[in-house]
């Protein structure tokens, strides 16, 4: 008799967790989708990128984990309760004590809600979280915005350019980082990697010269807007780096393009229009490739395959 009522009572606490049919499928599915997608993107920034054509190795990694989730959920359908319960903890110990939390995997959700939006103004999405960014640690570590010689040459370049500016004190960081964008735009000398190599050169080497391609020089501009306070990102395109640079939110931009065409760059953009992006956020990033002759000049490219930020 003793067996049987601890069977008994067994039976009715695994009831207790357990979900009806079809609800219980549902939940699973919903369940699996909110897991797959955060340890997708936590596994693909943190693993080497094989180069595989097609970007196979990700469609390859999404799956598998859907899958394994699934079958997971699956045996653990009796327990959904609990599993929904961890599920939150994770995010909770992420959000107390660094790691994923509840904003973060807030933020991967309204990014790919906002890839899905007809006409996101302009192109800033998900994509650029879930494909590789090229050479990812080799240029983070080439951008040393803690190098003695980069932080240097940053205060020298504030030095030169835009001292006589008066008020606009709220902007004073972002005048500075167009002082040193003027700066390297004036000195810096287009040339080729290696044939056959992608020669990826330290801020501190491309001091040394202002030559280099465009992974160079937006290496160097990220670094040298880095170590004076600045936020900035590299955009990857199809065949083409170029670095932005974080200049605030939509309140600001007017006051932004005021700057840029009124004041600091009066002649470069006489007649021509700003570039810039919006990311989910609200976030707005002006264009600095070497290409332009004044902050937010034309891209060489639209195609947003990846971003790097610095924060």
């Amino acid at each position: 008799m003793k067996d049987k009522s601890i069977d008994f009572n067994n039976k009715k606490w695994y009831s207790k967790l357990a979900l009806p049919k079809p609800l219980d499928s549902i939940i699973i599915f919903v369940l699996n989708i909110l897991l797959t997608i955060p340890i997708f993107i936590i596994l693909h920034q943190n693993i080497i990128d094989p180069n595989w054509p097609f970007q196979i190795d990700r469609i390859l990694l999404f799956t598998s984990i859907l899958i394994t989730l699934q079958l997971i959920l699956r045996l653990l359908k009796t327990f959904l309760v609990l599993c929904i319960i961890g599920y939150f903890a994770f995010l909770i110990w992420g959000t107390l004590f660094g790691g994923y939390s509840l904003s973060s995997v807030y933020e991967d959700y309204r990014a790919i809600v906002y890839s899905m939006a007809e006409d996101p103004n302009p192109q800033d999405v998900i994509i650029a979280k879930l494909l590789p960014f090229p050479n990812k640690n080799k240029i983070i570590n080439a951008i040393e915005f803690n190098n003695p010689k980069v932080r240097n040459f940053a205060l020298l370049a504030t030095t030169k350019h835009f001292t006589n500016i008066k008020g606009h004190n709220e902007y004073r960081q972002i005048i500075q980082c167009f002082a040193i964008f003027k700066e390297v735009r004036n000195r810096w000398n287009y040339v080729n990697d290696p044939k056959g190599r992608e020669y990826i050169a330290t801020a501190s080497e491309s001091l040394m010269h202002f030559s280099g391609d465009c992974d160079d020089h937006a290496i160097l501009m990220s670094a040298l807007i880095r170590a004076i306070g600045g936020t900035p990102r590299i955009i990857h395109t199809k065949e083409h780096l170029y670095p932005e640079m974080l200049i605030g939110t939509k309140a600001d931009l007017d006051n932004i393009i005021y700057l840029i065409k009124e004041v600091l760059f009066k002649d470069e953009s006489l007649g021509k229009e700003i570039h810039y992006h919006i990311d989910e956020r609200g976030q707005v990033w002006l264009n600095l490739d070497y290409t332009a002759l004044y902050p937010g000049g034309p891209f060489m490219s639209k195609e947003i395959l990846g971003a790097l930020t610095l924060n």
